[in-house]
């Protein structure tokens, strides 16, 4: 089987400035992988390129085989923009009928309340999208990325708009698509949400790949901290083997101890340490 996205040496520019600058990236079946970056980075360039919507100034991307742009590549490949807006007249089913024409889609009505109910919308497939709330709209655009059962789903902040019940619903619906054998190229700012659920993660800042591997790849271990009658002392270059002769040290200087624990590092610690300076 092709890999569901294969982009080689992936360069673009937009005049004198350079969006991409040889990005390489793959996914692989039913593989989810999270793009990272600070604004700019060059994410959301990436993910049009690969759905065909801009074109590449050099390089290649693949979709299941077939070149990003072509025919069979953009049947096979479902997306949601970060910026997208519906028509408020529309209800949920109208929305999704529309869609369906556009992707020519046969589903018909049996894949427009298997989609409804996926992202939890079933209750409003009659209510028109200037009734339904911000997270709403984000779960029926995440429906309409569906259409058609894509190979490959390329979604653009999917959950910038949701409570954490809607995250959860869609962090579900992620696992689904996996287990479905579907490809997702996530790109979002929310890392706790990408590491709880991306099989890799791809962090690009300035249009290059800067890091790239599973969540606890990533991560770097956060320490030791120890706490006492006087405060938390924190031991950042320590692990779980220190803790023991800390703690003796501490005691032999006349300090009560209450606790030890060995600090977990996080994505957004990785994060940080590799674009925070750029970003901020």
């Amino acid at each position: 089987m092709p890999d569901a996205l294969n982009a080689t040496a992936l360069r673009k520019s937009y005049g004198s400035t350079l969006a991409l600058d040889g990005v390489d990236l793959r996914l692989g079946e039913g593989e989810l992988v999270g793009l990272l970056g600070p604004n700019g980075a060059g994410k959301s360039t990436f993910t049009k390129i690969a759905c065909g919507l801009v074109r590449p100034t050099s390089g290649v991307v693949e979709v299941l085989g077939h070149a990003c742009a072509s025919k069979p590549a953009r049947a096979r490949t479902g997306y949601l923009a970060e910026l997208f807006r519906f028509p408020g007249w529309a209800t949920a089913d109208e929305v999704l009928v529309l869609h369906q024409r556009l992707a020519r889609s046969p589903g018909g009505a049996a894949e427009r309340a298997r989609l409804l109910e996926l992202v939890e919308l079933s209750a409003a497939a009659g209510r028109r999208v200037e009734a339904m709330s911000k997270g709403m709209q984000q779960r029926l655009g995440i429906a309409q990325a569906l259409i058609g059962d894509p190979g490959l789903v390329l979604l653009d902040e999917p959950t910038s708009a949701l409570d954490p019940a809607g995250r959860r619903t869609v962090r579900g619906l992620l696992e689904d698509l996996r287990e479905r054998g579907v490809a997702v190229l996530l790109n979002s700012h929310l890392l706790s949400e990408v590491e709880l659920v991306c099989d890799r993660v791809v962090i690009v800042d300035r249009g290059r790949t800067v890091a790239e591997g599973r969540p606890a790849e990533l991560t770097v271990p956060g320490g030791v901290e120890i706490e006492t009658a006087c405060g938390a002392r924190r031991y950042p270059d320590a692990c779980r083997d220190d803790i023991p002769d800390l703690i003796a040290r501490l005691v032999a200087e006349g300090e009560r101890i209450y606790g030890a624990r060995v600090v977990a590092g996080s994505l957004e610690d990785a994060y940080l340490s590799l674009v925070g300076a750029q970003e901020g």
